[in-house]
């Protein structure tokens, strides 16, 4: 479902700000929500958090990253950070077709291949079309993106080193994909990253592998800085308890996917005639893409220059999709709580980044003053028209 970041399309050129809204018809959207972070369960009654650090921006790079230290003796890898898919998986040295990294910085897999007759496998694979031979056989996996690009592989289990923010380290065996063929597409060149790092809602992705361990909440967030960089975060720990606004997750069929609504169009604070909108939010995605009647209202309603870091989805293909990318998550902290299935976000500094909860006030606490998941503003991108 998500939209990869290797797909960078041009914006058109700014002048004025576009203030863009979208509000849920829900009372929980328009309120301040305290958080009880007293409340677990057992089964993770002792977990921590885990933070890390992410560097990339929208443009020019149009994906934001984060680093993990695969394998013993641990090595590191760059992943693109994908809220939109659930399968995580890195360049594999198998030989490898489409790889863009050396061959130094490929993935080698060491007599840990995932078997076909395991619950993981089965977890990839969205019907019963796929067949093993014999149990034992490797788990072969294909995934695709919706510009198009995708990766194919086999799926391996190894340790991947996971810092908690009490200063713990605890290394699990987590399964993957270790792709050996590799397809881009867009207008720019392949992506420098080593893979991509799924954190959908599916049970092959990296939360909910984590969370099924016992070793975090069914938790994650990000704040992605509109300046490049911010961090990423699994587990509770780290949540404002205060200021956030939450939404109900939507649910339908994109179960995987983290999906809200039905919304509202407004435009410049006023309604329009859209409605009954479902949003997926993907940071796999750069930019938002909304479908051509919910495109064309705004673009109908410009007086004058304005930015869009909008898009028309149904031209790529996205159909009825909607899809909140990076340029409308930026400064947020952005929560997807699987626990109890809602969205929340609250603005805040993501350049700066706080491990220490017990320091309430070292926490970004720059608090939005509506309800709006869109910013009122947008990175400059000049001398670019949309193709």
């Amino acid at each position: 479902m998500s939209v990869k970041s290797w797909r960078i399309v041009a914006l058109h050129t700014v002048m004025l700000f576009l203030l863009f809204f979208v509000i849920f018809p829900l009372t929980l959207s328009a309120v301040s929500q305290p958080r009880n972070l007293k409340n677990r369960n057992s089964k993770t009654s002792d977990a921590s958090s885990a933070i890390f650090q992410v560097e990339g921006n929208v443009y020019p790079l149009g994906h934001y990253t984060v680093s993990l230290s695969i394998g013993n003796p641990p090595k590191l890898y760059d992943f693109d950070i994908d809220s939109g898919s659930d399968l995580t998986w890195v360049q594999c040295d198998a030989p490898c077709k489409g790889c863009t990294k050396p061959p130094d910085q490929l993935y080698k897999p060491k007599n840990n291949l995932v078997q076909c007759g395991e619950e993981l496998c089965a977890g990839i694979h969205l019907s019963n079309e796929y067949q093993c031979a014999a149990p034992s056989d490797q788990c072969d996996y294909e995934v695709e993106y919706a510009d198009q690009g995708s990766s194919l592989g086999v799926l391996v289990r190894d340790q991947i080193t996971l810092p908690y923010t009490n200063g713990s380290v605890v290394r699990p065996r987590i399964g993957f994909g270790c792709g050996y063929h590799q397809k881009y597409f867009g207008l720019n060149s392949p992506p420098s990253t080593a893979g991509v790092l799924g954190l959908g809602r599916g049970i092959v992705s990296f939360l909910s592998q984590l969370h099924a361990l016992g070793l975090i909440r069914d938790v994650i967030g990000h704040c992605l800085s509109v300046k490049g960089g911010g961090f990423l975060f699994f587990g509770d720990d780290l949540i404002p308890s205060s200021g956030v606004v939450w939404i109900p997750m939507f649910p339908s069929s994109l179960e995987k996917h983290y999906s809200a609504g039905p919304a509202k169009l407004l435009f410049d604070g006023k309604l329009t005639s859209i409605k009954d909108l479902e949003l997926i939010f993907d940071s796999g995605s750069s930019y938002t893409y909304l479908n051509s009647e919910a495109y064309q209202a705004t673009v109908d309603l410009k007086h004058g220059n304005a930015c869009l870091g909008i898009l028309d989805g149904t031209e790529v293909g996205l159909e009825k999709l909607n899809i909140i990318g990076d340029i409308s998550l930026q400064d947020k902290i952005v929560i997807y709580d699987n626990e109890n299935k809602k969205i929340g976000w609250v603005s805040a500094n993501c350049d700066r980044l706080s491990v220490n909860r017990e320091v309430e006030e070292g926490f970004p606490r720059r608090y939005a003053t509506d309800s709006g998941i869109f910013s009122d503003r947008c990175p400059a991108i000049y001398g670019t028209t949309e193709k």
